[in-house]
């Protein structure tokens, strides 16, 4: 498959890596290190990731600017600040500006441009091109958000972009060859007196968009293991040329995977550093973590490899500093740090703000259209631990969405069970006008629906791995509903099942807690044998969390978004009340006594 955006052609692209190097980056003025009068030059890398449509700080959610419990801003323009500050303090010295994904989706801002007025119909240029235009990054690599919505738009943004895409381990699954530029070496002048230093940059993204993203990737691209790929290439740019390599890696440090082994690991960024040599630092991203600064040791070469990851959504933005010397005609990094600088301390850049403003504008008017009428105020504060209205509003938009479907069907006998999971702690529908926002704020993900035949057997096995989310509180121990859940599990990976009744006991270990499990309204027990369709979102239905008995063919996906069949249903409805769709089927017990 041929990528029009990615640049170079599949025979062209390892020549092309090294043609791009050309693009001069401005130079640093010499310095004298200490007292050996060594001459030294330094080179300054600014990173950020998972900035996640973020480009005003504003939450679109709460129609108000974006504020957290720990005064966290957000945004792009926020970040542009932070650079032309750093920028202007360091004059005619190398500044480098690099992102490390997850970039295209996360607000309605990216979403309404993908679609509510999808760029790939309008030719209009995506506002994260806009933003980080303005910017003028050095690089990005592609996250596995920015596969969430097709080929084509990815396609369209990277080209909107003015500077390259990266993305090494994301090859033809045709001909094996890389459907992204893998790298670019930089040439950066560090003054009149000094010889050019060539600085390369790998891009690695992250194997799990083969079971994210499948329904968009599958038999088009193949995604690589993340070390290998480093062990392949990173020899090859210092073939080419690169003096120092910089990594930059859409995957944690944690060097576990949310998904089985069937799949490279997800989190490698660690790992990369130690087993990959001749790397000098490496930017990562993922895991939405702040590591201001980590030295991981290489195991070949035993050179400390800095590695660092700016947070989430445009709230920090890390800075590593490099100190080169020349010595027999080769450069040497002599020392190199990282900090981390946080945008809540800058106002926004206005050239940023102007520049997308009328796509904000645009994206503020839609979420802010009423859908409906709540006869309650209806909030997920308590969903993780109580079964809630709201959740259950998901669970009956998407089993109506599935039985209708299914309603001529061999499935029609079949009961339909549906999942939801507590993606937010703070949405709300309030009493009387329920906006997009709302809807937006409770269902914060592109999901689309999809629904798969499941057994008995398999509906506790989901059921026991689900609420492996809990810790284990002994009978009569106290119970603080803050603590109540692993921190490890985070949110989006506890469901919450409709169509059955059943209790999970948190006095008992994991794998044994679910001590009831009924159809819907009786005492009947689900037996292994029975059968039952399930309602799951595509991310799920495709293994994303790595769920038992559920990554399996389709009864049903006509690539509906479920976010849009929640609003749907409200408008068709004009009115929101729990006394539809509200049925209790759920309780977390301890030795059969309800713990809420």
């Amino acid at each position: 498959m041929k990528n029009p955006s990615s640049g170079p052609s599949r025979r062209q692209v390892l020549a092309a890596a090294a043609a791009v190097a050309a693009v001069p980056v401005v130079g640093a003025a010499p310095a004298y290190a200490g007292s050996s009068k060594t001459k030294s030059w330094d080179l300054t890398l600014l990173g950020t990731s998972d900035i996640h449509g973020n480009v005003y700080n504003w939450d679109y959610y709460k129609d108000k600017e974006y504020d957290d419990s720990a005064h966290n801003d957000v945004g792009v323009a926020k970040l542009a600040t932070l650079v032309n500050q750093i920028r202007a303090e360091r004059g005619d010295k190398a500044t480098l500006v690099l992102d490390a994904g997850d970039t295209i989706q996360g607000t309605p801002l990216a979403t309404y441009y993908a679609k509510q007025e999808p760029i790939t119909s309008t030719g209009e240029t995506h506002p994260m091109a806009r933003s980080m235009n303005v910017i003028d990054y050095d690089a990005v690599t592609l996250g596995n958000h920015e596969f969430n919505y097709g080929l084509p738009l990815l396609d369209l943004w990277i080209r909107q972009l003015g500077f390259p895409a990266l993305a090494a381990n994301a090859v033809d699954a045709a001909t094996g060859q890389p459907a992204y530029q893998p790298y670019v070496i930089k040439k950066v002048s560090l003054g009149e007196d000094a010889p050019t230093l060539r600085v390369g940059i790998l891009g690695l993204t992250n194997p799990g968009v083969a079971i994210w993203d499948r329904g968009n990737v599958e038999g088009k691209l193949e995604f690589r293991d993340m070390v290998a790929t480093a062990l392949k290439w990173v020899p090859i740019m210092r073939a080419r040329g690169a003096d120092i390599v910089l990594v930059s890696a859409h995957g944690g440090d944690s060097g576990k995977s949310s998904y089985g082994p069937e799949l490279p690991n997800e989190n490698p960024a660690a790992l990369i550093a130690q087993q990959v040599p001749d790397i000098d630092a490496i930017l990562f991203g993922h895991a939405h973590n702040e590591v201001v600064q980590r030295f991981v040791t290489n195991d070949i070469t035993g050179e400390e490899v800095l590695l660092s990851e700016p947070s989430k959504w445009g709230q920090r933005l890390t800075r590593m500093d490099f100190t080169l010397t020349r010595e027999r005609g080769v450069w040497r990094v002599t020392s190199k740090r990282s900090t981390m600088l946080n945008t809540n301390t800058v106002v926004e850049d206005p050239a940023v703000l102007d520049a997308v403003r009328a796509q904000h504008n645009k994206t503020v008017a839609y979420v802010n259209q009423v859908v409906a009428q709540s006869v309650v105020e209806l909030s997920a504060a308590e969903s993780r631990y109580k079964d809630t209205p709201i959740l259950d509003y998901i669970n009956k938009v998407q089993t109506d969405t599935v039985v209708a479907a299914l309603s001529s069907t061999q499935y029609a006998i079949l009961p339909v069970l549906s999942i939801a999971a507590p993606f937010s702690r703070t949405a709300v529908f309030p009493a009387g006008d329920v906006k997009i926002k709302d809807v937006a704020g409770l269902y914060i993900y592109d999901n689309t629906l999809e629904a798969v035949l499941i057994s008995g057997a398999e509906v506790r096995a989901y059921l026991e791995y689900s609420a492996k989310y809990f810790r284990t509180l002994a009978a009569g121990a106290p119970v603080d509903p803050e603590t109540i859940n692993d921190p490890a599990v985070p949110d989006y990976n506890y469901d919450t099942l409709s169509g059955v009744d059943y209790d999970i006991d948190i006095s008992k270990p994991i794998g044994q807690r679910i001590t009831k499990l009924t159809h819907a309204g009786s005492d009947t027990p689900v037996a292994d044998g029975d059968q039952f369709v399930i309602a799951v979102n595509n991310y799920r239905r495709s293994g994303g969390g790595n769920f038992p008995g559920i990554v399996k063919t389709q009864v049903y996906n006509e690539q509906k978004e479920i976010r849009q069949l929640l609003i749907d249903w409200a408008q068709a409805k004009g009115s929101i009340n729990p006394a539809e769709f509200f049925q209790p089927n759920w309780r977390l017990v301890r030795e059969g006594v309800p713990v809420f």
